[in-house]
């Protein structure tokens, strides 16, 4: 999966955003990786699809996209 870019010009991949709570992550990260996991998902595992509802939990939190 190709890196999501933040608003500073940093990439962080999946991999590294693993060890991070999604509260942590960016909205940028959280738009991305959803996108990205909404094409996907008809593919997704178990583990994925649990990344994905946690990603959509913190994209509700924060009151949706922007």
């Amino acid at each position: 999966m190709r890196p999501s870019v933040t608003t500073n010009g940093n990439a962080r991949d999946l991999h590294e955003l693993s060890s991070l709570s999604t509260g942590e992550w960016t909205q940028e990260e959280l738009a991305y990786h959803h996108g990205t996991m909404s094409e996907l998902s008809p593919w997704l595992n178990a583990q994925g699809a649990h990344i994905h509802s946690q990603i959509i939990q913190e994209i509700e939190r924060r009151g949706g996209l922007t």
